[in-house]
């Protein structure tokens, strides 16, 4: 029990920068982030997303040097996501498990030329598909559960087989984590952790990302409310969790990730896994145009922001502002 004024007051915790250091009660450090990446083909090619400010889709040569960037900034991971030319979209989306793919190329020489950061990949068809969802459509166009966790097998075990150390389904369908650690532990890839998008909603804050991989037009006004989760529910996220983790997952992340701290803390303080969260595109452009116009201040609303994730409880965060905070934590 706290005493009363003034025998307790607060502020003397609060008056001397050294002070408040020693009672912190979170931390943020450059170990917790992980950047996510644009790839596309060709070579020495850089493209600026425009709903992005700052970020670029890069092809593998100049991703390689960036990741170099990475690993001397102390950044332990990436977040890989491939630009799929528009010719080799279908509507079953079968470039997704290419083993000659842009993701499986992009991989491979990630691991031989910067085998000091981790891998994740992206496991989703909607950067393969002509409508722009993330699984296959039958006759109604309902997506499809079943037929689509057979394709994402498929790409999960090509990303393995290229060297991913984390594959990261992004899809929201049933039973896919535990498909995916069945066929993984079959074919010799035990060591392959599963990344689990557990609780990803049907958000309107994945816009700019949907720019940046190029799905935005194929989806033509669509939606993806039938699988990714409604923003109304909460208690539905911790079952969905619940599953993935006994499905095999070895880590659960929540996407988007600030509006959604709720389930940050729910999912930490209920189960106790290592849990991430994604500071998605729609947060990040939302910060810059605020830094842009002046009405924020840059530097310290992106440790601020990424702070919250760690005082909900997340062990890492997904964030475009990972280098730009990893230079500031280094000040």
């Amino acid at each position: 029990m706290l005493s009363s004024y003034p025998h307790t007051r607060l502020r003397r915790l609060r008056k001397n920068p050294y002070t408040r250091d020693l009672v912190a009660e979170s931390r943020l450090s450059v170990a917790d982030l992980i950047y996510p990446m644009f790839v596309l083909e060709g070579k020495n090619r850089r493209e600026s997303v425009d709903s992005m400010p700052g970020i670029e889709r890069l092809s593998i040569d100049l991703l390689i040097q960036e990741a170099q960037e990475l690993v001397k900034l102390g950044i332990p991971a990436i977040a890989l996501f491939p630009v799929t030319p528009a010719d080799l979209k279908t509507d079953c989306g079968s470039e997704a498990f290419n083993p000659d793919g842009l993701a499986q190329k992009a991989i491979r020489a990630l691991k031989e030329f910067v085998p000091e950061i981790g891998v994740i990949s992206d496991v989703a068809l909607d950067p393969f598909t002509s409508h722009g969802q993330d699984g296959l459509l039958d006759d109604s166009g309902y997506v499809s559960n079943d037929s689509t966790c057979d394709v994402l097998v498929k790409q999960a075990l090509s990303h393995a087989e290229a060297g991913a150390d984390i594959v990261a389904p992004s899809d929201m369908m049933d039973g896919r984590i535990g498909r995916i650690r069945q066929a993984l532990e079959q074919q010799g890839y035990q060591n392959t952790c599963i990344m689990a998008y557990s609780a990803k909603y049907a958000s309107s804050y994945y816009g700019p990302f949907r720019d940046a991989v190029g799905s935005a037009g194929n989806i033509q006004g669509g939606n993806k409310k039938s699988y990714q989760m409604d923003p109304a529910n909460s208690d539905e996220a911790l079952r969905e969790i619940a599953l993935d983790i006994e499905e095999g997952a070895d880590m659960v992340m929540v996407k988007p990730g600030m509006p959604y701290l709720d389930i940050v803390q729910r999912c930490k303080q209920t189960f106790r896994v290592p849990t991430f969260a994604y500071q998605v595109s729609g947060e990040y452009a939302m910060h810059k145009a605020a830094f842009a116009n002046g009405w924020l201040a840059e530097d310290e609303v992106i440790l601020e922001s990424l702070l919250a994730f760690k005082r909900a409880g997340a062990d890492g965060i997904l964030t475009y502002f990972a280098k730009q905070a990893a230079q500031l934590l280094q000040r």
